[in-house]
């Protein structure tokens, strides 16, 4: 029976996942603490909200065909509505403000003393401003290397507005969070760090299942066929720009809350994470683990900002050069990137070694359960 439910794909993914997060919760954490390196928990606790944005990112890219290098935008907006409520719960009036003269809260500030407001607010405003954003842009059928210029523009716009607020969100030095209170307890404190420890491994999981669940089915393959013929779509009957602007949206909503959890873990915010650089990388992260997969951009993630940092440790004069020559490999070497190589080529690379090379010809193809499960829908 036992084996019988884990040749379902669903199932599988479902124990996969389970254990991931068993290994994540129990093991991996006691390991650190135990070999004297307890500071990767909080790294990797942080390398898993930026795997939440990676997710975002694949869904619009990787089968949407939207390349977007403006996604800081999202990101820190979350960091910032989420680094607003913390001030406000250990001063009703932050230092910052008596600095420059103001005496009273701004009224934009006063809804993030609410904890669900503010929760609405991290998923709400990026996915809103997105979704503005991309029905201007996809409505005069702006796509490809175009609809990626305009979003990096909108990046520099939204850097420089950031960053020259000092009297109202303290312009380019940002919102710190790490002696702040939430709940009567110190965010900084072990306690409180695990709590979004956890959360951002939930998040996570969250994330995964609900693009994997969007990627499953027929939307998803709609998605798909946007990125690959767009006009064959229109022909169809289809209106592709409602759908790409709820898919930007849906991505744009998940780097919010993957900026809310960084920046809680991390102690500060600041326009930094709407730097050109940053919405490149987390591009980067997508394109190491391969696009299209959604297992890849958290892998991808996880792999380069663990590199990034380990490598920065050991060689702090050099290692920007290893970290560019591992972007190189990738693009040349892995395509399709680390989870791409080992579904086709190391797929392939692995049966020649063991001897059990196998010809998927089409009896075997013709069995294959998501092909069986939509000719019974269609007759139906």
């Amino acid at each position: 029976m036992l084996l019988k439910l884990f040749k379902n794909q669903w199932w599988r993914e479902a124990s996969i996942i389970a254990v991931c997060m068993a290994l994540l919760i129990f093991v991996i954490p006691q390991f650190l603490y135990a070999i004297g390196q307890g500071f990767r928990v909080g790294l990797l606790g942080r390398f898993m909200a930026l795997g939440i944005a990676a997710l975002g990112i694949d869904l619009i890219w990787g089968y949407t065909g939207l390349l977007s290098l403006g996604h800081g935008i999202f990101f820190a907006l979350g960091g910032y509505a989420f680094a607003m409520f913390l001030l406000l719960q250990t001063d009703p009036l932050p230092d910052f403000f008596n600095a420059n003269g103001v005496t009273e809260l701004p009224w934009f500030w006063q809804p993030f003393g609410s904890l669900p407001l503010t929760i609405a607010a991290v998923v709400i405003i990026p996915a809103l401003i997105a979704a503005l954003v991309g029905y201007f842009v996809f409505r005069n059928r702006i796509r490809g290397v175009y609809f990626s210029i305009l979003t990096q523009a909108a990046l520099i716009i939204f850097f420089n507005i950031f960053n020259s607020q000092q009297k109202w969100i303290n312009g380019t030095n940002g919102l710190k969070t790490d002696n702040t209170k939430i709940f009567g307890e110190m965010v900084s404190s072990i306690e409180v760090q695990w709590i979004f420890y956890l959360l951002s491994l939930f998040g996570l999981v969250g994330a995964y299942v609900l693009c994997r669940w969007l990627t499953g089915g027929r939307f998803g393959r709609l998605l798909v066929a946007i990125r690959d013929d767009e006009p064959r779509v229109r022909f169809s009957g289809y209106d592709p720009t409602g759908f790409k602007v709820l898919v930007l949206a849906i991505s744009a909503a998940l780097a919010g809350v993957a900026g809310a959890l960084f920046t809680v873990q991390s102690g500060i915010i600041t326009p930094k994470a709407m730097d050109v650089g940053a919405s490149i990388e987390m591009v980067i992260w997508v394109a190491v683990g391969g696009r299209g997969t959604l297992i890849g951009a958290i892998i991808g993630t996880i792999i380069v900002n663990f590199a990034k940092s380990i490598l920065s440790e050991q060689f702090p004069a050099v290692w920007l050069f290893f970290q560019g020559g591992l972007f190189l490999l990738v693009v040349t070497a892995l395509p399709d990137g680390i989870v791409g190589w080992g579904r086709r080529d190391g797929y392939e690379l692995l049966q020649k070694l063991t001897g059990k090379r196998q010809l998927h010809t089409y009896p075997q193809v013709d069995l294959d359960e998501s092909l069986q499960s939509e000719r019974t829908m269609e007759d139906q």
